[in-house]
């Protein structure tokens, strides 16, 4: 057995251990959903954070850092963009709302605001879109398991289903929240040690210079994606992202959300070039890999120090594994709460969400598994997460918050309009769009378009 494998089952295997006796604290669905609303700045750093940097911002961003340059630090500089907004004017806003009204889920809020229609559409359109990411996540810790030992990627993903269903069943957001600080931890040294060592094993900045496989490899300003247009599939969900509102409705007061996520987007801000350097030495060390997506594992696994790398790969299985609980985070209480509390099981009493809340963790866990075995993707996957909640999610949220006139109906045109859009220009042109006219901004201009035309009809209905 390599070190490598030895970090990563010990380490495994610690996160399920103190997932497990942190879950002893849990007395109710309230510590399960939002950790009985007392996380404090430093937490939510730290659970934002842990979540925010997982597979597309270190296997998948590496894997475009390695396929288009540097341009790739937009994958996780747009995630730092939304952030700022989501620290200092949606996530304050949010928060109130959801403690004034003992709100839980983003569902909740959009019942709340619109209809039980409404958050019956945003819960099908979450599920979907979460189940894509999970796989993304998962199949990301097969391409770093697989790499260590050589076996098929399909059993990472299971391992990695296994480890996260475990601590994330125990205690949900009151598990996870502490957990994530271990992960972030082991995280920052890990990839602040693999950075330096592999920058030199490339022949420095001079060396890496000479990697350019393509005329804009080293063009930061490209307008295609990954470049500009990322801004556009990663902005809008950075902001109203199911999975992160609900951790901040588990802030104790609105400073917490102003420090814990403003600091999440400066790390974000910092860390952005990371992956797409290391892309970049990866294709000096291996210029001819088969699968952009083990360009991480390979280059920590086969380039660096024995030790260093298996810290460097113990640093990015803790960034699948958080982000994917953060994930399952958002399935759990979606499925438990916006549905069978609100539509199968109206008298539930709160030990009966807490139990369905658990039994929907593993259900879904197992189905992101089998998921993440077919679509063989980490981008792919996740892609297509950010562009179903940016488009369906981004509209009726905000206009929920700010212009009283909003109806129900105008909410659930929005939505269907975001949706159809992206859809319809991802099937015609295979998910590359016309031009900067990519499924993301389609999705967001219709939105937005049939937003402003419901404004106008009820105001004509009224006049």
């Amino acid at each position: 057995m390599t070190i490598h494998l030895t970090v990563l089952i010990l380490y495994s295997l610690a996160l399920m251990a103190l997932g497990l006796w942190i879950g002893r604290r849990v007395r109710g669905a309230g510590d399960f959903f939002v950790a009985g609303r007392r996380l404090g700045p430093g937490l939510v750093f730290s659970t934002m954070l842990a979540a925010n940097i997982g597979a597309g911002s270190t296997v998948g961003a590496t894997a475009l850092g390695y396929t288009y340059g540097i341009s790739a630090a937009w994958w996780v500089g747009s995630a730092a963009i939304g952030s700022i907004v989501l620290a200092f004017w949606i996530g304050p806003a949010m928060r109130r709302q959801a403690e004034a009204n003992q709100l839980r889920t983003v569902g909740d809020y959009l019942e709340h605001r619109y209809s039980a229609a409404v958050r019956g559409l945003a819960a099908a359109i979450l599920w979907i879109g979460s189940l894509f990411i999970l796989a993304g996540q998962l199949w990301a810790i097969g391409s770093i398991i697989g790499a260590v030992t050589g076996a098929a990627p399909w059993m990472g993903c299971v391992i990695g289903g296994v480890v996260i269903t475990v601590y994330f069943t125990a205690g949900g957001l009151l598990t996870s929240a502490r957990v994530n600080v271990v992960q972030l931890t082991v995280k920052m040294i890990g990839f602040a040690l693999a950075l330096p060592l592999a920058i030199g094993a490339a022949g420095g900045f001079s060396g890496m210079h000479s990697v350019q496989p393509a005329t804009d490899y080293w063009q930061f300003w490209r307008a295609g994606s990954p470049g500009l247009s990322t801004l556009a599939v990663i902005v809008p969900p950075f902001i109203v992202s199911p999975g992160l509102l609900q951790k901040i409705f588990g802030a104790r007061d609105d400073r917490a959300v102003r420090i814990g996520v403003g600091l999440n987007a400066l790390g974000l801000l910092l860390f952005a070039g990371v992956p797409a350097l290391l892309g970049i030495v990866a294709r000096s060390q291996f210029p001819s890999l088969a699968a952009a997506d083990t360009a991480l594992p390979m280059l920590l696994a086969h380039t660096l120090p024995p030790l260093i790398g298996a810290l460097g790969l113990a640093a990015v299985f803790s960034a699948e594994i958080s982000a994917s609980d953060a994930v399952l985070f958002m399935l759990t209480t979606s499925l438990s709460q916006d549905f069978y509390k609100r539509f199968l099981r109206r008298s539930a009493s709160d030990d009966e969400v807490l139990t369905m809340a658990r039994w929907t963790a593993v259900v879904s866990g197992a189905a992101g598994t089998m998921l993440a075995i077919v679509l063989g993707s980490v981008v792919n996957a996740l892609t297509i997460f950010y562009t179903l909640i940016g488009v369906s999610l981004f509209v009726p949220i905000l206009a929920g918050l700010y212009v009283r006139r909003t109806s129900a109906r105008g909410a659930l045109v929005t939505m269907a309009a975001g949706a159809g859009a992206a859809l319809v220009v991802h099937i015609v042109t295979g998910g590359a769009g016309w031009g900067i006219l990519t499924p993301a901004v389609a999705g967001l201009a219709a939105a937005a378009a049939t937003w402003v035309i419901t404004l106008f009809a009820s105001a004509q209905r009224k006049t």
